[in-house]
């Protein structure tokens, strides 16, 4: 059974249709990288499978559940649609921090707002603690955990978000062009925390324009076009050897 099934996703704003019957499906383990140009609906297929957008049609299961479709009602309550992000975290272009906490507080902010809606913050608030503090280690940043975003580099910041996507222990980490929004001697930083993830197995749907990236990191790459899946398959076949034209124009400019 595939961790994530797509399939036949769809979503208009207003008269234009940005997914276009989209539908694939990944492993545990695996990394997809999806590649493609500004206002293919790249960021949009990440914030539908997120529950930042809702889906006209079609549907999305994580290990044979069914999160979205199957004739479900439009009117779903806030704590459901929490219950459903729970599958994924996300890293934006842009960071997001909240800029009045720490690095540390922003790891801990997710996971101590569903402790205290459980009831259970006490009992889980040193726990809490200590796996923020392990993240932003593994992030390379304990030296930072009480800086605030204003007293970090773009790239720590990003690191920052890294972590926080993390705290909640997603299926999938998803991430929407991590590197757009940093200058190029950041960029490798922040790349190089994405590889290790990769080296251990983590999860991912990595949405970026850093080809080389891509398929080095990738076990599959989709490439999207006006809100469709034009291609997809192993990075070899898609970025090395592409079927078609399309996809042989945009990875002409990155040659």
């Amino acid at each position: 059974m595939a961790l994530l099934e797509v399939k036949n996703l769809k979503k208009s704003f207003e008269a234009t249709q940005v997914l276009k019957d989209i539908s694939f499906s990944m492993d545990k383990g695996d990394v997809v990288s999806i590649i493609g140009s500004s206002g293919s609906g790249k960021t949009t297929l990440l914030r539908c499978l997120n529950f930042l957008e809702q889906p006209d049609q079609g549907t999305i299961s994580v290990n044979g559940e069914l999160l979205f479709g199957g004739g479900e009602s439009k009117k779903v309550s806030e704590t459901e649609i929490r219950r459903k992000r729970l599958h994924f975290g996300l890293v934006f272009q842009s960071f997001n921090l909240f800029p009045q906490y720490t690095a540390l507080q922003n790891v801990c902010l997710a996971p101590s707002l569903a402790a205290k809606e459980e009831g259970d913050f006490r009992s889980k608030e040193a726990e809490i603690r200590k796996n923020a503090l392990t993240l932003l280690d593994q992030m390379g940043l304990s030296d930072r955990v009480n800086n605030y975003p204003h007293q970090l580099s773009g790239g720590q910041c990003q690191r920052v978000a890294i972590a926080r996507a993390m705290a909640m222990h997603p299926d999938i980490l998803c991430f929407d062009e991590p590197t757009s929004a940093l200058d190029p001697e950041l960029t490798g930083e922040v790349l190089k925390v994405i590889r290790s993830l990769a080296n251990r197995h983590t999860t991912m749907i990595i949405v970026t324009h850093e080809m080389a990236f891509a398929r080095d990191v990738a076990d599959y790459v989709v490439f999207m076009d006006q809100g469709r899946i034009l291609e997809q398959g192993r990075p070899e076949d898609v970025i090395d050897n592409p079927k078609e034209e399309r996809t042989r124009q945009f990875l002409a400019g990155y040659r």
